[in-house]
């Protein structure tokens, strides 16, 4: 009697048995996730992440390993979701353009939360996906570079003036506070 597929068998078992769904089911989430966490709508990720498997369904026989997969899935995503940050052409609000609050929060309050994802959503389209991959994903600056497809140094710089501006933002909000 033959066992059923593990959830981390290898992809070539899954293609062989030509089981997409379980592939879909296995690294939605993480599509989802990702999209979601970039654009702030979750209509809108469902559209992109229904997109991205779309496409891997069509460049399925292009996948040479589940590591390959993961990088793919990653890479679609995140281009698909530039790409509609762009198309949409969302307003790109200045930090100096955030309102800032009129009274202190404690870090663990919600207010504080939407207030930090607003300031991380005022980021261009490619430096937030940058802090996205870094901070959500738990990425290294050289996957990211290879996820990209941008130079590493490219990569740095985004982080490094992303969290400057983050910072010095955050310091005006909220003072000289330890969170």
């Amino acid at each position: 009697m033959a066992q059923p597929a593990r959830v981390n068998a290898p992809l070539e078992s899954k293609l062989n048995r030509g089981d997409f769904a379980a592939i879909v089911l296995e690294h939605q989430s993480m599509v989802f996730s990702l999209a979601v966490n970039f654009l702030r709508d979750r209509q809108v990720a469902e559209e992109v992440a229904q997109d991205v498997f779309l496409q891997l369904h069509k460049n399925l026989h292009a996948i040479a390993s589940g590591e390959h997969l993961v990088f793919w899935l990653r890479r679609v995503t995140s281009q698909r979701c530039i790409d509609y940050s762009r198309r949409r052409k969302w307003s790109q609000v200045s930090l100096e353009d955030v309102p800032e609050p009129a009274a202190r929060t404690v870090a663990r309050d919600p207010w504080l939360s939407r207030r930090l994802r607003q300031l991380v959503d005022s980021l261009p389209p490619a430096p937030r996906m940058v802090v996205v991959l870094r901070y959500q994903e738990d990425l290294t600056p050289q996957e990211i570079a290879d996820l990209l497809a941008i130079p590493i140094a490219t990569v740095k710089s985004h982080l490094q003036r992303s969290l400057a501006m983050l910072r010095e933002k955050v310091l005006r909000v909220f003072g000289d506070v330890v969170l």
